[in-house]
């Protein structure tokens, strides 16, 4: 190799002593910070949104493999509340309030719904799962558990991979079912 690197490993060594160290800190830093900090919710308030996902977690909670947290599924929500469900963004912000009341009336001890153990945020569930609120946050978590990683949820495939999906781009139909077909003519 040209420049006195024998190794690949030597040159980006070099690089990094040279000055692309500190870049290459100062970026790391950048993205310790911002997950440090969490992530900018577009739709809903922050505070909210943090509230919204401790209600997730306990729809698809983690445990046997990726849950809503995970796979990212309030970043789904939030995008979809700006997008293709904006019209569900008022039951979002209303019902909120709603679900807040009940977890006072709950647990008046308590200051936010994340702050919940468990037990007590899957009480607060099953009080409010008939609710209106409740149908629409149940099928937005299982959209962004399921939905396509482009739509902010299911983030590296995760919700997919614990389902066994491959994501191949293209439908196979199952194993056979040509050879069902000409069995029946062809139909």
């Amino acid at each position: 190799m040209s420049g006195g690197f024998s190794t690949r490993r030597q040159m980006l060594a070099s690089a990094f002593l040279l000055g692309a160290g500190a870049e290459i800190g100062e970026a790391l830093q950048h993205a310790h910070q911002a997950v440090r900090q969490g992530f900018a919710v577009q739709s809903l308030p922050p505070e909210m949104a943090k509230e919204v996902e401790a209600l997730v977690c306990q729809i698809i909670p983690s445990g046997d493999g990726p849950g809503a947290r995970e796979t990212g599924v309030i970043h789904f929500i939030d995008r979809a509340l700006g997008t293709f469900a904006a019209d569900q963004k008022d039951l979002y912000l209303r019902s909120m309030g709603e679900v807040q009341e009940v977890r006072r009336k709950m647990f008046p001890e308590s200051a936010s719904i994340a702050g919940l153990t468990e037990a007590q945020q899957i009480a607060l569930v099953q009080a409010i799962e008939k609710t209106p609120f409740f149908g629409a946050l149940r099928t937005h978590t299982v959209m962004g558990f399921l939905g396509s990683p482009e739509y902010g949820g299911n983030q590296g495939g995760a919700g997919w991979a614990h389902i066994g999906f491959e994501d191949k781009m293209a439908f196979d139909p199952p194993f056979g079912a040509y050879d069902a077909a000409a069995e029946r003519g062809g139909q």
